[in-house]
Order: C-alpha cells, then sequence, then structure tokens
C-alpha cells in the first residue's frame, strides 16, 4: 500500500510537471507573438510621399494636372464616385432618382461636414455647379446639359438638362466646393479650399504641401493607417521619376508607355493597366462592300491587332476587344471581338461567293466583277496612327484585301466623320466614366450602324437602373460587336501606377483612382 501511494504521487508529480511546462512554453510562445506584433506596430511607418510635377493648383475643378486630380480623391468628394469595377456609388449623396427623362433627385448625406466644421448642404451642390458653367474646367462637360439646380431644402436637390443624358449619374463625379469657404474668397488658382474627403491641405509649403486625416471625415468610424501624405512638388515629370526611382517618392502613376525608359525595372513594385485611350476602326456599314457582314468580318479575322501593339508600340500598349473591357462591372465577357484567324477570313468569304484571283478577292454579280479594295481614312497629322494604318494595310494586303491609305488633314479628317465620308476610319476617343455606348449605338454613330434590335436596347438601357437588366443588354451589344463588326478594337493606352515595395496593404488602383483602398496602406 504504501509502495503505491508514493507511486501515484510521483505520477502525479510527473504530470504536475508536465502541465507546467506546457503553460511555460505556451506563455512563451503567446509573449514571444505579442513582442512580434509590437515590434511590427513600432516598425510601421504611417506617412508616404507622394509627387507632382507641373503643379497648378489645389482646386481640383480648377486643375487640369492628372496628379493633382489623383491626390485630390483624397481631399475632396464628389456626389456619386466609382467602385474598383467603375460602377457608380453615393459619396456625398445618400441616394439619387431619375424622375424622367431630364429630371434627376439627389438626396445629400446629413452627416457630413467640410473640415472647419461648418454642415455641408445643398448650397454647395448649387455652388459648384454654378462655378463648373462659368470657367473652364475638365469637369465643365459633365454639367453642359444642365439647366437648373433647384434647392428643395438643405439637403435635396434637383436637377434639370436641358436634354436626355444616358448615365447621367456618372457625370456626378465631379468634386464639390464649400459656398461658405467662397463668400468672402475669390474663385482662383491660389486659394487652397476646403474639402469634406478624409484627409486635409494642413501646410502649404514652397515644394510641398502636407496632407493630415480630416478629423470631421463623415467616414471617421473607418479606420484610417496613414497620418501624413506629403505631396512633393516638382518642375518636371522627369525631375519626378527620378525622385521615385532614388526612393524619396512611394507611389507615381502616370499614362507614359514609355516610363520604364525612365524608372527602369527593378526595385519597385507596379500595376498595369487599361487606359482610357481606346482606339479602333469605325465600318461604314453604308459603303457597297463594307454592308456585307462578310467582309467585315473577313478583315476583322486577317488583322492581328499584338502585331500592331508589338510593332507599332513596342508592346506598351494593350490589345483590346471592346469598349469596355478595362474592368467595367457592366461588360463581364473575356472577348468581344472575332480574333486573328486569317484562314477563319479566307473561308468565310469563300462561303459568300467570293474568288481569290491574281493576288486579290473578287465577286462577281450581274456580270460585272468587282475587286474587293477599300480606303482607310486617318489622320496625317498623328504619324504614330499612319503608321498603325499603314502596318493594317499590309496585313490586309497579304490577305489579298486592297487598302488605300486616305491620309486627310485636321479639317477634312473631322468633316469626314461627320459627313460619313470614309469607308473605313482609324479613330481614337477617351473613354467616359459612363458605360454609355452612344458613341458606337446611338443614332448617327460612325458605323452608320443601326438595327431595330439595337435601337430597342439603347432605349431600354438608358431607361433602367436594374443592374441585371443592364448587364444582360451590355452581353447582347458585345455579341453584336463580335458577330456583325460594325467595329474593331484594336488596343487602349497603357495606365501604369508604380509604388515602393515597402509600401502595404490593398493596393489596387484604377485610372479613376490610384488611392483606392488606401484605408490600410502603410509602410
Amino acid at each position: 500500500m504504501k509502495s503505491n501511494f508514493f507511486k501515484y504521487l510521483f505520477i502525479i508529480f510527473v504530470i504536475g510537471i508536465m502541465v507546467f511546462a506546457i503553460f511555460k512554453i505556451k506563455s512563451d510562445e503567446q509573449e514571444t507573438e505579442n513582442n512580434q506584433v509590437q515590434t511590427e506596430e513600432q516598425q510601421k511607418n504611417t506617412e508616404i510621399i507622394v509627387g507632382v510635377a507641373s503643379f497648378d493648383s489645389m482646386n481640383p475643378i480648377i486643375s487640369t494636372n492628372k496628379n493633382v486630380q489623383d491626390i485630390s480623391r483624397l481631399i475632396y468628394e464628389p456626389l456619386l464616385t466609382l467602385t474598383s469595377d467603375y460602377k457608380i456609388e453615393n459619396c456625398l449623396a445618400k441616394e439619387w432618382a431619375k424622375q424622367n427623362a431630364t429630371t434627376y433627385i439627389i438626396k445629400l448625406k446629413e452627416n457630413v461636414r467640410w473640415s472647419d466644421g461648418e454642415k455641408f448642404i445643398a448650397d454647395d451642390v448649387k455652388f459648384t455647379i454654378d462655378r463648373l458653367k462659368e470657367i473652364n474646367s475638365i469637369y465643365t462637360s459633365n454639367v453642359q446639359h444642365v439647366i437648373a439646380v433647384d434647392i428643395v431644402d438643405d439637403y435635396t436637390v434637383q436637377i434639370t438638362l436641358d436634354q436626355e443624358v444616358p448615365f447621367f449619374e456618372y457625370n456626378l463625379t465631379f468634386p464639390i466646393m464649400s459656398n461658405q469657404y467662397y463668400l468672402d474668397k475669390e474663385f482662383n488658382a491660389d486659394i487652397v479650399p476646403i474639402g469634406t474627403g478624409m484627409y486635409k491641405v494642413s501646410e502649404v509649403q514652397s515644394s510641398s504641401i502636407i496632407l493630415t486625416k480630416n478629423q470631421n471625415w463623415w467616414g471617421k468610424d473607418s479606420t484610417l493607417t496613414l497620418t501624413k501624405i506629403t505631396l512633393n512638388l516638382y518642375s518636371s515629370m522627369g525631375e519626378l521619376y527620378n525622385s521615385f526611382k532614388s526612393g524619396n517618392i512611394d507611389i507615381i502613376s502616370t499614362q507614359n508607355s514609355g516610363v520604364q525608359d525612365y524608372i527602369g525595372t527593378i526595385g519597385y513594385a507596379s500595376k498595369e493597366l487599361k487606359g482610357r485611350e481606346h482606339d479602333f476602326i469605325a465600318f461604314n456599314t453604308q459603303n457597297n462592300f463594307l454592308s456585307r457582314a462578310e467582309v467585315r468580318k473577313a478583315i476583322s479575322y486577317s488583322i492581328d491587332r499584338s502585331n500592331i501593339v508589338s510593332s507599332i508600340f513596342s508592346n506598351r500598349y494593350m490589345v483590346s476587344s471592346f469598349p469596355l473591357d478595362y474592368g467595367s462591372w457592366i461588360y463581364q465577357e473575356q472577348d468581344a471581338s472575332a480574333g486573328y484567324n486569317p484562314d477563319q477570313a479566307k473561308q468565310i468569304l469563300t462561303e459568300n461567293g467570293w474568288t481569290f484571283r491574281n493576288s486579290s478577292w473578287q465577286r462577281t454579280e450581274n456580270y460585272r466583277t468587282q475587286r474587293l479594295e477599300l480606303n482607310l481614312l486617318v489622320k496625317a497629322s498623328d504619324a504614330t496612327r499612319v503608321a498603325v494604318a499603314q502596318n493594317i494595310k499590309q496585313q490586309l494586303e497579304n490577305q489579298g484585301i486592297r487598302i488605300n491609305i486616305v491620309q486627310a488633314n485636321d479639317e477634312q479628317y473631322n468633316n469626314s466623320l461627320t459627313t460619313k465620308n470614309y469607308d473605313m476610319v482609324l479613330c481614337s476617343i477617351n473613354l467616359s466614366l459612363s458605360p454609355d455606348l452612344t458613341t458606337f449605338f446611338g443614332t448617327n454613330n460612325l458605323a452608320n450602324y443601326n438595327t431595330d434590335e439595337i435601337t430597342s436596347i439603347m432605349n431600354e438601357v438608358k431607361n433602367t437602373t436594374d443592374d441585371n437588366v443592364l448587364i444582360e443588354k451590355y452581353k447582347r451589344l458585345a455579341e453584336i460587336y463580335k458577330n456583325d463588326v460594325p467595329y474593331l478594337s484594336l488596343y487602349n493606352n497603357r495606365y501604369t501606377v508604380a509604388y515602393s515595395t515597402g509600401l502595404v496593404g490593398d493596393v489596387t488602383p484604377t485610372w479613376y483612382n490610384i488611392f483606392n483602398n488606401i484605408s490600410n496602406w502603410y509602410k
């Protein structure tokens, strides 16, 4: 009995030691983990530096500087803004409604204050729109069809247009200025206005501008890791690029397709995005040959867009297949073009009565033989696009489709677009924030293209806010774009956002907002 007692006592003693050891190990691990977290927190740098070349003004509706527009979205806010997939969402507006074809009601958030503590109210919206209509601003076109802004109450405005504007709500993305702030001030480029955004201008120096957290920000419940943003001012883009290359700037954005020639290719992270510049061919569907879908398809199959991007732009542009394929929520297809397939081009022409003879395609109708030959209009003053036209000519003639390049001066080119005096035309547009495709499918469009179905779809999409309906209708527009080929998308410019490898957080820029998801950034 006594020996058993000591045996059990020994076992209990051993178990106790083991429990203590486990507890000690766990405690040490927890302490180590806590120390690591504390060390990481201590190592967090909550300040970043950005740069602006050729600075003009911190007033975002006066400035024409893209870098200023980027940073201004942290200081000033619009009624409506865009998500990372370019979908409209409320910002200073609580809700909006389209009452009829030309009237919109905007309800404002009631908990918003300017950085000086004054309330944001409907007067500020009217004041901003009135200024935009009086001055030459990059946002003036947003309100060109606004004929009245009526204040219903402190938090409600009614906007009236002189004509229906499809997706007009996307125009309400301009920054709002404070009416009260400018009561005793001139509206000029030298004055730094106050904003309602997450950051405010706290100090202006000769070579830099300091931003700090706006303690009056209505979204202050959201955690903002960065406490200070320094905006360094440079005399030129070359100076800004050198500063980034030297590690003195944390993030830059540029539409310069040759930016790597300045900043190199190593020592930083980057995101490459499709920009807003979209080049395409419009086929005049009223032309004798181009009225035939098989001819348009054959041309589409015969053009290797990757060859153009490679040989003309050294892969500094990005192949495109549809105007909205830059990541828009409303377009969910992966490819809306026929693709490069020269054998398919030959087959489709042969199946539709064309014969390849003497190095060209021919067709006989009513005892008359016609050779497939077309004019390609291009603006003579744009040397790069003339080179693109020559590349397209070579590709098509290799397929037996004869092309004559018509180089028109600026006035002739614009007149031809107005009168539709061309067979094919090489076009370039800056895509709007809106998903509106009126340029491509609206009345008097560049392809002279229209069907009852197109008319019906275009009327439906401008009169609905149902996302499912819009996605369905745009899917159909993409199918028509691909199958009937009134246009051929070629490429978009490349928009580059380069940033320090030490920048931590969800760095997911768009060409609308490079500071998307900035709330959790740090160094």
